[in-house]
C-alpha cells in the first residue's frame, strides 16, 4: 500500500508542477533517490510518465490522459443521460438505464425508474454479464472484432435456461444486433425479466454506452419489447447528438 501511496504522490507533484526530476520527487516523498527512480519507471513503464530526454525531467503521461478522458466519458454520459432517461421511463413506466463496458462486463451508471417500475431492484453500478443482457449485447456487438472474438472463446455462465451460451449462436445474435440498431433479451439472467438496449456513440461514432429499457415480462412480451426497443433506438441517438455524435 505504501508503493501505491508513493505512485499516487509521485502523479500529484507532477501535476503541481508540471515536470520535476527525481532528486525534486525524492525529496517530496523524502525517500531515496533510488526509491523515486524506480516509482517513475513503474509509472513510465504504464504510460502515466513521461521523461524529457533534453532535460531528464519527467512530466505527467498520455496513458493519465486515457484514464482521465474514460472518468469524463463516463460523468458526461450520467450528466446528459438524466433528461434523455428520465422522459424515456415516464413515457414507458419502465426503468431505464445507461451502461458502459467495463472489461468483461456492463457497468450501469445512470437509471431512471418509470411509474410501473416503483418496485423494481437498482441497477445502478452493477456489473452485468455481456452475454445475457441486453446492453451487454450492444456493447459487445461493438466491440472490434479481436476483443470480441477473444470474449467469445470464453466458456459463457450459464444464468437461466435461456441464457446463450454457445459462441456461434452468440456470434449470429450479435450480428443481427448490428443490422438491426438494437438488442432485446428475455429470461436470459433472470427468469421473468426482458429488456431491450441500443447503442450510444461519442462525436466520432464509436460506441461508448448502451441505453436500456427492462422490466417485467408480463409487460414487457414479445410485442411490446419490440415497440420499446425502437423506443430505445431513439432515446440512444438523441444521446448520441448530446455526446456529439452528427452534429
Amino acid at each position: 500500500m505504501q508503493s501505491v501511496d508513493r505512485a499516487v504522490s509521485v502523479l500529484e507533484i507532477l501535476a503541481r508542477h508540471g515536470e520535476a526530476g527525481v532528486t525534486e520527487i525524492a525529496e517530496e516523498l523524502d525517500v531515496h533517490k533510488s526509491t523515486a527512480f524506480r516509482l517513475l519507471g513503474v509509472l513510465e513503464n504504464r504510460g502515466l510518465v513521461s521523461q524529457a530526454s533534453d532535460r531528464g525531467k519527467y512530466f505527467l503521461g498520455a496513458g493519465v490522459l486515457r484514464l482521465a478522458g474514460a472518468a469524463a466519458v463516463r460523468l458526461d454520459i450520467s450528466q446528459e443521460g438524466v433528461p434523455v432517461c428520465r422522459e424515456a421511463a415516464d413515457e414507458l413506466g419502465e426503468t431505464v438505464n445507461i451502461a458502459v463496458l467495463d472489461d468483461d462486463a456492463a457497468v450501469n451508471v445512470m437509471q431512471a425508474r418509470g411509474t410501473a417500475s416503483v418496485t423494481a431492484q437498482n441497477w445502478l453500478g452493477r456489473r452485468t454479464p455481456l452475454h445475457a443482457t441486453s446492453s451487454g449485447k450492444v456493447l459487445l456487438a461493438h466491440m472490434p472484432s479481436t476483443l470480441r472474438e477473444g470474449f467469445l472463446a470464453r466458456p459463457l455462465p450459464r444464468f437461466t435456461e435461456r441464457t446463450v451460451t454457445g459462441a456461434a449462436l452468440l456470434r449470429t445474435e450479435l450480428e443481427s444486433v448490428l443490422e438491426r440498431g438494437y438488442a432485446m433479451t428475455t429470461d436470459e439472467l433472470e427468469l421473468g425479466l426482458a429488456a431491450a438496449a441500443a447503442p450510444i456513440r461519442a462525436h466520432d461514432g464509436k460506441v461508448i454506452a448502451a441505453i436500456s429499457v427492462s422490466g417485467p415480462v408480463y409487460r414487457l412480451g414479445p410485442e411490446r419489447l419490440s415497440v420499446v426497443a425502437k423506443r430505445m433506438v431513439a432515446a440512444g441517438e438523441e444521446l448520441s447528438r448530446r455526446m456529439g455524435y452528427g452534429v
